[in-house]
């Protein structure tokens, strides 16, 4: 069975990939504000249901079925921030949040209605792709992350995480 807290560690590795972190341990007690013991029993449970590998090194990775999780919460996070704001006003800085307790509550038909609606392919609220938008891939597209601008850049997509910053 995938209970809420497998799903937000599944959506957690992902996310963490696609921002160019090298997912271990650590990374998701510091993503998730969870003890390492936490995420050491997290990772056992995730192993035994074939949804994450760990390498000898530490290294977490994600299993074609755990991938596949984690897409779908992806998908349901981002619409439900588009749906938030496009259709309810919003805050964009208030989604986020809204959309991490309602993202496991979504069904199947539920989420086809929402692409039918918004579609799947524009960019959430705080700038981001649907799917594994890598680091790579916002290069190509021009992007550069701030610490690599001098000055006069434009900011076209936040991590949206911290809601202090993001207000």
């Amino acid at each position: 069975m995938i209970t809420v807290s497998k799903e937000d560690y599944l959506k957690a590795i992902l996310e963490a990939e696609t921002e160019g972190e090298t997912v271990i341990s650590a990374t998701l007690a510091h993503w998730l504000s969870v003890s390492p013991p936490a995420v050491t029993m997290a990772l056992r449970r995730l192993k035994k249901d074939g949804l994450v590998r760990v390498r000898t090194d530490g290294q977490v990775a994600l299993t074609a079925a755990g991938r596949k999780i984690a897409r779908r919460l992806t998908l349901r996070h981002h619409l439900i921030e588009r749906m938030l704001t496009e259709m309810f006003g919003m805050e964009w800085y208030k989604v986020h949040d809204e959309a991490e307790q309602l993202e496991h509550a979504v069904s199947a038909e539920f989420e086809r209605l929402l692409v039918d609606k918004l579609g799947n392919d524009e960019a959430c609220p705080h700038g981001n792709r649907t799917g594994t938008d890598t680091p790579g891939d916002r290069r190509k597209r021009g992007w550069r992350p701030l610490t690599e601008i001098a000055q006069n850049g434009r900011v076209v997509s936040v991590f949206e995480r911290d809601r202090r910053l993001l207000e």
